[in-house]
C-alpha cells in the first residue's frame, strides 16, 4: 500500500509524524529517507513527541542512536549516516530494537540486507514551497492495512 500526502510545513511534518505514531506497535520499523535536510528527523520528533516524551529530541547524528523510553515501548532512533557498513547496526543495539521496540530509521539503505521486509518506509522531498514537503508512504506487512485505514489528510 502507498500513499502520498503534501505537508505545509514542519508542524504539518510533525502532525503527521502524531498520526504514524498512533499506529506504530511494538517491533515496528518505520525506515525515514531523503536528502540531507529533507526532515527526516523532524518527522522523528513529531513521532517521538506524540508517544509522550518531552524534553529535547536531539538528532542522532553522532551518537548514531538514542532511546526513548515511554510507558508501553522503547523507542530507537537510529541514525546510519555515518555507518560504514550494514553489519555495524548491531553494534547499536538494532537487534533489540527489532525484537521490542519501535524503531525510526534515518538512512535505511546503509542496513542493506539488514532491513526488515515488514516496514513503512516514509519517503520526504522538498516541495513547491519553501517548507513544504512531499511525503511517501509504503506500507510492508502489517503496515499495509494499518495504513490503508489511516487518515492522513494533515
Amino acid at each position: 500500500m502507498r500513499r502520498a500526502v503534501i505537508v505545509a510545513d514542519e508542524a504539518g511534518t510533525h502532525a503527521l509524524a502524531a498520526v504514524v505514531a498512533g499506529l506504530a506497535r511494538r517491533r515496528d520499523v518505520i525506515a525515514l529517507d531523503g536528502a540531507l535536510g529533507a526532515g527526516k528527523t523532524a518527522f522523528a520528533r513529531g513521532f517521538i513527541a506524540a508517544r509522550g516524551v518531552e524534553g529535547e529530541v536531539p538528532s542522532p547524528t553522532f551518537t548514531l542512536v538514542q532511546l526513548y523510553g515511554t510507558p508501553q515501548v522503547i523507542i530507537y532512533h537510529f541514525d546510519l549516516y555515518r555507518l560504514e557498513r550494514a553489519e555495524d547496526a548491531f553494534e547499536l543495539g538494532i537487534e533489540d530494537a527489532f525484537a521490542d521496540g519501535i524503531s525510526l530509521i534515518e538512512w535505511p539503505d546503509r542496513l542493506g540486507p539488514y532491513l526488515p521486509r515488514e516496514r513503512l518506509s516514509i519517503t520526504l522531498e522538498p516541495g513547491t514551497g519553501e517548507a513544504e514537503r512531499r511525503v511517501a508512504l509504503e506500507g510492508f506487512g502489517s503496515w499495509s492495512q494499518r495504513l490503508a485505514g489511516a487518515a492522513l489528510d494533515v
